[in-house]
């Protein structure tokens, strides 16, 4: 970082111009930025990043080696990527048929964790804090606070803000290491404040 950019971009980094780029944000080897990106503060590519010039990364988005995230792709605050998952933007691809205006915006809410290797289908939603493991195949919106694993993934459980597995019974659950506490209702996890009983 120096006085005339608040970020740190390592010398084989592409950056193209206009983009968006927040303070504190650290941009590793062989990444490119396209014109156009918008990376909030305080986020990091890994190795072999590229950002398309569609694509919106909140605050605090920590992206692994070798992920590419394409135009659409959505990443609210706090959200992690994990290595070589993977993103699409078109439902049929074909080399020969121009789909610019078809693509599918696909969102990760606050918090939200992507596994190594997964893929997420584009036009899909994961909810906040979600947790989707390696290897998984995203093909439907998932829920807040929702474990899924699978091809296609599947929801299997939940998971605490902090990403420990909850356990519940009677419809409540507390995470044995936060000590956060949740009710689940009609197939919905909320967090409960930290004074109620």
């Amino acid at each position: 970082m120096n006085q005339t950019q608040p970020y740190f971009a390592h010398e084989s980094a592409w950056i193209d111009r206009p983009c968006t780029i927040g303070a504190g944000t650290r941009i590793w080897h062989f990444c490119h930025v396209m014109a156009g990106a918008v990376i909030g503060n305080d986020c990091s590519l890994g190795q072999n990043v590229v950002i398309a010039g569609g694509a919106r990364l909140g605050d605090r988005v920590r992206v692994q080696n070798n992920v590419s995230v394409y135009d659409g792709v959505v990443c609210e605050d706090d959200v992690f990527l994990g290595p070589s998952c993977v993103f699409t933007n078109v439902i049929n691809p074909r080399s020969f048929v121009p789909r610019k205006r078809e693509y599918r915006e696909t969102r990760l809410m606050r918090g939200a964790s992507i596994g190594a290797n997964a893929t997420v289908v584009c036009g899909h939603t994961v909810g906040r804090y979600a947790l989707v493991g390696a290897g998984a195949v995203v093909t439907r919106d998932l829920p807040d606070y929702a474990l899924a694993v699978g091809v296609p993934a599947r929801l299997t459980g939940w998971v605490c803000r902090c990403g420990e597995r909850l356990r519940f019974a009677d419809g409540e659950a507390q995470c044995p290491v936060c000590a956060a506490r949740y009710r689940l209702q009609s197939g919905r996890v909320e967090m409960l404040p930290a004074n109620s009983r």
